[in-house]
This record gives structure tokens, C-alpha cells and sequence, in this order.
């Protein structure tokens, strides 16, 4: 159930400006997959005879197969492409409150389409491989599933049984409406007015607990011990920061002072700070992990702070 809560005026008009430049700078992109099952429950007859084993009644039993080896290199190869994928349309976008849908920036629309293309040769290319061991994959799993085993389980190829596409739905009320019925033309208005005020505080919540999370990490790593030791990190702990740095810098809707200002206090920690240099100097990487500190508990205080911003909570 979605709890509203009430914020000061001046929050409420940060929030429509920032809703509608949205509306005007950003599109509704929506990325989806064709992509083969590898699990199947067992039928009737099957579930019998496994209840059986245990003396149990089949109605009451839930069992299922896997079809093939997901371990195999050429599978993981293929699913790799698609958790890429993923990775880079929510890299690119923020979010929309309807299933499926984020926004892009109506400037990027040519970049997004291009490389979901990329992804989609690489993903054709990786499933012709996986298709040549398709034989071996299958006579793997006749072995493994004995009587289970189905052949009608299996496609003839595996060309074609995985796809990534992707689209630029509407997220505006169509415009006959108006001429139809122009009452109903503009409870649609409001409704997707709602829309983007609501989307406006998605991004400024993921935003926020996405730099919680990566400066929570960081000082953890820089201010921690092992054995008395200074604690082993990544170099990808301090790369992420940058990275989102740049994210916020691109994808930003400016409907939170405070935000921008956090964002810019954590960029002047790490700003021009090398991954080896925190290894190799015991002074420096003190220095950063206090002043991460601080940002931590400024961080710490907006997200306390959050409920009092009218976000709508979304059961998970």
C-alpha cells in the first residue's frame, strides 16, 4: 500500500519543476527478452511417482527438471550478454513507475539504440555457439534425467530461442482523446503528471542510496582492519564512486539541493584520488576514510530524513 506523506511547499514545486523536465527531455524506454526455459515442472504422472519415494500424496508435491547444464561456458556466455544488457539500459536510464519502462534522455535515444544493437549481434553470435553444442548439451541431460528425460522438451535448434529488444513506448496521453472526451483527456494529464512527479523521487532515491552504498563501502574498505593489516580493496571501490559521478552528472533532475550537495562533497574526496595511492600511503588513506566519515553521516541524515519528502512506497 502506497503511504503519502506531506513536505513543505517549496519541495513539492522543486519536485513538478523537476517532473517537467523530465516530460521534456527524457523518453520511456522499455528493453525485453525472448529467452529459452530450462526448468519444467513434471506432469501429473511424474509427480506421482517421485511423491511415491517419499510417501506423499502428488497433489501436494511441487517438483520440477532442468533441461540443460546452465554451467556450460557457451550458456553462461549467452546469459552474460543479457545481464549486460540490463546493466547498461539502467545505467543509461531512471526509473518509471510502471513495469518495464525507464526513462532515457531523448538526446541518448540514438546512442541506446545502437548499442542494444551491438548487444543483439553479440547475443546472435554467442547463441550460434551455444547451438553447436547443442547435441552435447541434450545428451548430457539425457544421461542426468533418466526417465525424465522428454525429447519433446527440446527445440530442434536454439536458433532463435533467445532475442533482446527494445522499444520507446508512449507514456502520454493520446492526443484523440482530447477530441473524444476531453474530460477523461485530462484525468489521463494528471494521472501521467503523477507519473513523472512520482518518477522525479524514484531517481532522487536511488540516486541517494546508490552513493549511501558505494561511500559506506569505500570507508569500510579504507578504515577497516584484517589482522591488523589495512583491509584489501578493488580498485573497482573507488572506480564505482567515479562512475556514478558521472551517472549523476548526466541523469541528474535537480529536485534535490541537499543531494547535489552531498554528490559534490563525496566527488572533492575521491576527486583526483588513484586506487594505489591509498595503498601505498597509510596518511592518505586515513585522511579520505575521515572525510568519507562525514559524508557518510550527512548521507545517513537525508535518508532519516527521506519519509518527510512525499516518496510513495512501493510494497517490493
Amino acid at each position: 500500500m502506497s503511504t503519502l506523506l506531506d513536505e513543505p511547499t517549496s519541495q513539492t514545486s522543486e519536485v513538478a519543476s523537476a517532473a517537467r523536465r523530465l516530460r521534456t527531455t527524457m523518453a520511456a524506454a522499455r528493453l525485453s527478452f525472448t529467452w529459452l526455459g530450462v526448468r519444467k515442472s513434471l506432469n501429473a504422472q511424474q509427480k506421482e511417482q517421485a511423491a511415491d519415494t517419499f510417501g506423499a500424496e502428488g497433489k501436494f508435491l511441487s517438483a520440477g527438471k532442468k533441461l540443460l547444464d546452465t554451467s556450460h561456458p557457451a550458456y553462461k556466455a549467452v546469459t552474460a550478454i543479457r545481464g549486460r544488457a540490463v546493466a547498461y539500459w539502467k545505467g543509461v536510464s531512471l526509473p518509471y513507475p510502471e513495469p518495464g519502462i525507464r526513462l532515457i534522455r531523448q538526446d541518448a535515444i540514438t546512442e541506446f539504440d545502437n548499442k542494444i544493437a551491438e548487444f543483439r549481434s553479440e547475443l546472435d553470435e554467442a547463441v550460434a555457439e551455444l547451438d553447436r553444442h547443442y547435441a552435447e548439451l541434450r545428451s548430457a541431460a539425457r544421461e542426468r534425467l533418466g526417465d525424465l528425460f522428454d525429447v519433446s522438451d527440446y527445440p530442434p535448434s536454439l536458433i532463435g530461442a533467445f532475442a533482446i529488444e527494445h522499444d520507446f513506448p508512449s507514456v502520454e496521453p493520446p492526443a484523440y482523446l482530447q477530441q473524444l472526451s476531453p474530460e477523461l483527456y485530462q484525468q489521463e494529464c494528471q494521472r501521467v503528471q503523477a507519473r513523472f512527479d512520482e518518477a522525479v523521487q524514484l531517481a532522487e532515491q536511488a540516486f541517494l542510496e546508490e552513493l549511501a552504498k558505494l561511500v559506506d563501502h569505500l570507508a569500510e574498505r579504507l578504515s577497516g582492519q584484517d589482522d591488523g593489516k589495512p583491509k584489501v580493496f578493488r580498485d573497482s571501490a573507488v572506480t564505482n564512486l567515479t562512475d556514478f559521478f558521472e551517472r549523476f552528472q548526466s541523469l541528474n533532475v535537480r529536485s534535490n539541493d541537499q543531494l547535489d550537495a552531498l554528490v559534490e562533497r563525496a566527488q572533492g574526496v575521491v576527486n583526483g584520488v588513484a586506487p594505489q595511492e591509498l595503498r601505498d600511503s597509510g596518511t592518505l588513506r586515513q585522511q579520505i576514510a575521515s572525510r568519507l566519515s562525514s559524508v557518510q553521516s550527512s548521507l545517513d541524515g537525508l535518508l532519516v530524513d527521506r519519509p518527510r519528502r512525499n516518496i510513495l512506497r512501493r510494497p517490493r
